[in-house]
């Protein structure tokens, strides 16, 4: 018999982890603050960030830096809302203020959504007439009736699956911005070095920006998000030990950073395109994203006009569906309403009848006479000077002890929102003093 005792101790074999491995894990986080992030870059605001550049040039490209950390801790503090209290944002908001306070608030949302759903639908429409030549009213009805039936059809894994990968149509912008001849040195002076706005055409740009950034229907989205992963992975998976809450909350916050610095590079690179292209050139008055893309082609060349409409049409892909749900969580919560995209159609009647309404009347806001640029240009500005009263909101029901299970948010991220709010309100005063 072989005598055991002689040898040596065997070491475990420890097996390194794979870079493909860590990647692949990486992804898997990835999901609710992804999605979030590419949503907050909607067709809408690309058309802001559009006008803006186009008006102001590279002078405002710091507020990319300056804006991620405050729309980073906003979206946390919304994501914690959700995940500790186990409601969405509307229905916490209801512990907190009357009940006809938040549903004027979940109606007025409502409201912008269905407009901004609307042009976000013929700023799509425009890109694929680009792409193709066949008319955008085609493209209306084709991206409309699919957008809605798919949401309304498939569930809500499905769905985060598909809006995770339309996500990263995001990335266009930076390929748009890296084939046209840029100063660099300017560029990176305006990036690192804040000016003060001077006139009224730059804080209403500011407070342009701080709107399409900062924007409100993100808020309920981010918190909804929340409860539908924990209804989609079952309580075994999504335990509330302690340990499996912490892993939680530090997985969703690598997760909404990703997002929200993806969406604010391509924010930067919206501006940067349309800076050292239309406003080198004088060309500060462009009414529609068509208008955008097709005064970039003979400026910067046919592949950045390919770039910036593709990521119209990326972009939009992701931003229609949140838009949509996000008013069918707010008025389900508010009004006790049986909701969810894990439910079918029958189940949750109400939530979905709220979906098809919105997207229909924004289909048919395409065949009005309307300049849906300017138009969402304005309601930036309109977003900038409400999204504060609903930050302090946020910051009230974060901070409070009974409704957050004795969970509240740091400190540090109280604070960012607070800030957030502040400094939208000392901008929207800004624009109407100066």
């Amino acid at each position: 018999m072989q005598n055991t005792a002689a040898l040596p101790a065997q070491r475990p074999v420890v097996r390194p982890r794979s870079k493909g491995g860590r990647f692949r894990r990486f992804f898997a986080i990835l999901g609710p603050g992804l999605i979030t992030g590419a949503a907050d870059d909607d067709p809408s605001s690309v058309g802001t960030y559009a006008v803006v550049g186009a008006q102001l040039g590279t002078s405002v490209l710091w507020t990319a830096c300056v804006t991620w950390p405050l729309i980073a801790a906003i979206q946390m503090v919304c994501a914690r809302i959700g995940m500790v209290t186990g409601r969405g944002l509307a229905r916490a908001l209801g512990e907190k203020f009357p009940r006809p306070l938040v549903a004027a608030i979940a109606l007025a949302l409502l409201i912008a959504n269905t407009i901004t759903v609307g042009a976000d639908l013929s700023a799509m429409a425009d890109a694929g007439e680009m792409l193709t030549g066949l008319n955008s009213h085609y493209f209306v009805v084709f991206f409309g009736v699919t957008i809605g039936l798919g949401t309304v059809v498939f569930r809500y894994r499905q769905i985060a699956n598909l809006l995770k990968w339309f996500a990263f149509s995001l990335f266009s912008y930076g390929l748009a911005a890296f084939v046209i001849h840029a100063d660099w040195s300017t560029i990176l002076r305006d990036t690192f070095q804040p000016t003060w706005p001077s006139g009224h055409a730059a804080w209403a740009g500011l407070v342009a920006i701080l709107g399409a950034t900062v924007s409100p229907y993100l808020f309920f989205w981010q918190a909804s998000l929340e409860q539908e992963e924990r209804r989609d992975l079952g309580p075994a998976l999504h335990s509330d030990a302690p340990v499996a809450k912490a892993k939680r909350l530090s997985d969703r916050r690598l997760d909404v950073a990703f997002g929200t610095f993806c969406s604010n590079l391509a924010m930067y690179f919206i501006i940067l395109t349309t800076a050292m292209t239309l406003h080198r050139h004088g060309i500060t008055d462009i009414d529609t994203t068509r208008d955008a893309a097709a005064a970039l082609e003979p400026l910067a060349g046919p592949l950045a006009m390919m770039f910036f409409t593709i990521g119209i049409v990326g972009v939009g892909l992701v931003a229609i569906p949140t838009l949509l749900t996000s008013s069918a969580y707010a008025l389900a919560e508010t009004f006790r309403w049986k909701d969810g995209l894990h439910r079918g159609f029958h189940a949750a009647r109400p939530f979905y009848s709220v979906i098809i309404f919105s997207c229909l009347v924004g289909i048919g806001l395409d065949f009005t006479d309307t300049s849906p640029m300017k138009a969402l240009y304005w309601a930036a500005v309109i977003s900038g000077l409400i999204a504060p009263f609903l930050l302090l909101g946020i910051l009230l029901v974060a901070s409070d002890r009974k409704i957050m299970r004795g969970e509240p948010s740091p400190l540090l991220a109280r604070v960012v929102v607070g800030v957030t709010a502040v400094v939208m309100f000392g901008a929207a005063i800004g624009m109407f003093v100066f």
